[in-house]
């Protein structure tokens, strides 16, 4: 089957490189020549491990091709995406779909013959039908098919996701796009993949439900952590004694500094905004994006209470940047509003990231020290704070961390390591949720 993967970004470039190791046909079409040039050359502009290899072969097999001409691609696809960028609009939160509906308009002015168009951007609910009446307006003519197809992918393990999936959901009521999605998604059936074909505004509605649940997840053992600080729980042992609960299960009961990435933040905001609009406010939803900005703002003082020198002129140590590990996404990382709280009290902020430093350089202030190691980022420093569970970080030398910190502090923001282990070393350790630490 021959695909055309509109737009070259995560969701995009994954997805396509996938369809072609599936053994379809797919051209990956980007506006950015810049981009393309480097996708020819085998630099893949994002880090998602496996993903260069994977490209590099179906390259090689000429089943993966890139290009920056949309019409021809469009033309010659049985299948097209739209997989473009839907930001958060400024001023009101909603998804911007300028990209979106651009991308439809010229598709529907190139496409010959039966042609499903397929959004794979995160889109806000009535999307689907929104495009249909934009298409028609651009090409009465065109014979296409509206299918909606959200992505699932988490950064770090998107292509694991990708071919062996929880769900694959496809909204459409066209039995043309059925047997088309069918016939795309075959190579699944392998894996026993559950797919869900459902009406189309119930598969947008799907993808947001899906991050505002697990947004809500994260934020709601956030705030169970601060309540053990208090009273002397372990915010692990209440996950995991929730966790087991098959009601509730284990995953996304991680407590954190916070949630943040290319999803969650803009589509729990998105959500929101479509609910008030419709007069269905999401009072939940409403609560965990409040909740969720006032912990990230909240982790900078957390990390300048646990300091035993003055803030003004003191040196702290950052181990990791992204949002979460396996990837170099910085955007809503935790470590932007930490590392502006340090800098805005006098702190000398050092850090080093495997992978993430330099997206981080794009959007952290210029005053940031940036390392090549972890130990070099925590020699002479007056605290060290792990941001991001990068598994490197997970069984570093403590003896030497010691000699090297100027003061023997560690504010462990995800909670790699039992607090005993560093204890008993002489360090003093901050967690998030331990209120029942052992004493020194």
């Amino acid at each position: 089957m021959r695909v055309a993967m509109i737009g070259t970004g995560y969701v995009g470039l994954v997805s396509g490189t996938c369809f072609s190791d599936f053994g379809h046909d797919v051209t990956c079409v980007d506006k950015d020549v810049s981009k393309i040039e480097r996708l020819k050359r085998g630099e893949i502009p994002i880090f998602e491990p496996g993903l260069d290899e994977l490209v590099r072969r179906n390259v090689a097999a000429g089943r993966l091709t890139f290009a920056t001409d949309l019409s021809q691609a469009v033309r010659e696809a049985e299948v097209v995406f739209i997989a473009v960028g839907t930001p958060s609009r400024r001023g009101d939160g909603h998804a911007d779909l300028s990209y979106v509906h651009a991308a439809a308009r010229e598709i529907a002015r190139a496409s010959e013959g039966f042609t499903v168009v397929v959004t794979k951007s995160t889109v806000p609910v009535g999307t689907g039908t929104d495009l249909e009446h934009l298409i028609r307006e651009e090409a009465p003519d065109a014979d296409i098919a509206v299918v909606s197809n959200p992505e699932f992918l988490r950064e770090g393990a998107a292509i694991e996701d990708f071919k062996r999936p929880d769900r694959v959901v496809i909204g459409t009521g066209d039995p043309r796009a059925q047997q088309v999605m069918s016939a795309l998604y075959r190579p699944l059936s392998l894996n026993a993949a559950p797919i869900l074909f459902t009406e189309r505004n119930t598969a947008e509605l799907i993808k947001y439900a899906s991050n505002a649940f697990l947004a809500m997840k994260i934020t709601f053992i956030n705030e169970l952590a601060d309540l053990c600080e208090k009273v002397g729980g372990d915010v692990q042992e209440v996950a995991r004694g929730i966790g087991l609960d098959r009601r509730i299960g284990s995953k996304f009961l991680h407590a954190g500094p916070g949630y943040g990435g290319s999803c969650f933040p803009k589509d729990t905001l998105a959500l929101m905004r479509t609910a008030q609009e419709a007069g269905t406010p999401l009072r939940l939803v409403e609560t965990v994006t409040t909740v969720n900005e006032s912990r990230k703002a909240a982790m900078g003082r957390r990390v300048l209470e646990a300091l035993d020198t003055p803030a003004r002129g003191a040196t702290v140590a950052l181990l990791g940047l992204t949002f979460k590990p396996n990837t170099d996404d910085m955007r809503d990382s935790p470590a932007i509003s930490i590392v502006q709280s340090l800098l805005d009290r006098g702190v000398k902020v050092r850090a080093f990231d495997p992978v993430g430093m330099e997206e981080a350089k794009k959007v952290l202030p210029p005053q940031v020290t940036y390392t090549e190691g972890p130990y070099e980022c925590a020699e002479g420093a007056d605290g060290l704070v792990i941001v991001t569970e990068w598994d490197a970080f997970r069984a570093l030398d403590l003896d030497r961390l010691k000699q090297l910190l100027a003061t023997p502090i560690v504010i462990d923001l995800r909670n790699i390591y039992p607090p005993a282990d560093l204890i008993r070393r002489g360090f003093k350790y901050v967690g998030i949720g331990r209120g029942n630490m052992p004493a020194v």
